[in-house]
């Protein structure tokens, strides 16, 4: 079977984005800078309705940037989504502040607005909240900026994942005070790397700007008065994302295409498909993914590194589809695996909607665990979610997936 990629770049037939990269090498202009940089951030900005945009080189460096726009200093506490990739949180540590991990809800996958409240009442004096669009998927805003505004507290949206995708009709990325897009090699619209920072502070903006190229100040001279990096998006790089940006709605198409097929294939088997609010949100569906039911599960067991099970008829677990998708030359991958449980951060502070999520394999706490990220790590997994993957290898991934149940 020819390879199935879980995700990845997908250049328009028109040459889009080698037009406005021959621009930039017409015109001498290979720097991180420059024409393509302006309008590009000008033609994100509107299109997802945020005032300001600043170019930068990734989402990480946009949310970086954000942590400082919201003035998080060494020492301060902010709340992460706990379900997500290492690169929200790890721009918490590079201002050496102190991640709070907050757990996730089964009805989005992303912040759990029940943690985070149990979070305000453990930790009150935080400095930012960040939640996650978890694949592609909205969290549910209304309730988190609800929260956050009740507490006066900044919020950063990482939207790495969900450009395009629409809660009650507005962008993701548009609602905190502070929202980051990425455009890495896998993202709906890429330019192999890159990412955008957003907000409706055009004073933020600028300093982000500043910030990005190494903060030097207005003079004759190269002056510097505060700490600043090298986060400016290439010219080049933004060239290709430019030219794919009049493609986002299509490739948003095709991806929920690719949903609803998994869905209709799965429709029998003991397993769902990551959740969305259909009648107040129109996510991008950047990647299909798959939940077991607790039932449908047969033995599995993850070290830091590896993972074993045992097969069992009519039963399988992540694993076993993973490892049969790659024999089959077909890409998938296990879900995020929550940040409280990465050895990286298994000392830092962890809320789930019951309160402290530490500790509770006590066989003194009475009652359920309620650690919903790792339930959703166990059991979850991503497809295939390639845009330039056609029915016939799709119907293939289907009854590769339909026969580990048998």
């Amino acid at each position: 079977m020819a390879h199935i990629y879980l995700a990845s770049p997908h250049m328009s037939e028109e040459g889009y984005e080698q037009q406005y990269v021959k621009e930039a090498f017409d015109t001498n202009w290979i720097a991180p800078l420059g024409k393509n940089v302006n309008e590009f951030e000008k033609e994100l900005a509107a299109y997802v309705g945020a005032k300001d945009a600043a170019a930068l080189s990734a989402g990480s460096a946009a949310l970086h940037l954000a942590l400082k726009a919201a003035g998080v200093k060494a020492g301060d506490i902010v709340f992460c989504q706990d379900l997500t990739f290492s690169a929200t949180a790890n721009p918490i540590a590079y201002e050496k502040a102190i991640p709070v991990f907050i757990d996730s809800d089964y009805e989005t996958w992303n912040m759990s607005p029940e943690a985070l409240e149990r979070a305000f009442e453990k930790y009150p004096d935080v400095k930012a909240v960040m939640p996650v669009h978890l694949y592609g998927l909205p969290a549910n805003m209304d309730r988190i900026m609800e929260i956050c505004k009740k507490h006066g507290v900044p919020v950063i949206e990482d939207a790495a994942e969900s450009l395009g995708s629409l809660y009650h009709g507005q962008a993701t990325g548009t609602f905190g005070d502070y929202g980051i897009f990425s455009f890495n090699g896998n993202k709906i619209i890429t330019g192999s790397a890159g990412g955008m920072f957003l907000t409706n502070s055009k004073e933020d903006c600028e300093k982000v700007k500043k910030w990005s190229t190494q903060a030097r100040e207005n003079a004759p001279w190269y002056q510097h008065e505060e700490l600043g990096y090298n986060y400016r998006m290439s010219n080049v790089i933004a060239g290709v994302v430019r030219g794919q940006l009049p493609y986002l709605e299509e490739h948003i198409a095709q991806k929920r295409a690719i949903y609803m097929r998994y869905k209709e294939g799965f429709k029998d088997l003991p397993v769902t498909m990551n959740p969305y609010d259909g009648q107040n949100s129109q996510p991008n569906f950047w990647l299909s993914c798959l939940l077991l039911q607790e039932e449908a599960m047969c033995p599995q067991v993850r070290s830091d590194t590896q993972a074993l099970y045992t097969p069992q008829t009519g039963r399988s677990c992540p694993t076993e589809i993973l490892e049969t998708l790659a024999r089959y030359n077909a890409e998938g991958r296990p879900l995020w695996k929550p940040m409280h449980l990465q050895p990286l951060y298994r000392m830092h502070p962890f809320v789930t909607a019951r309160g402290n999520g530490r500790g509770q394999s006590n066989a003194y706490i009475s009652g359920e665990m309620t650690d919903v990220g790792a339930d959703l790590f166990a059991r979850g997994l991503c497809l295939p979610s390639d845009n330039k993957m056609t029915t016939e290898q799709q119907d293939q991934v289907i009854e590769i997936v339909r026969a580990c149940f048998r």
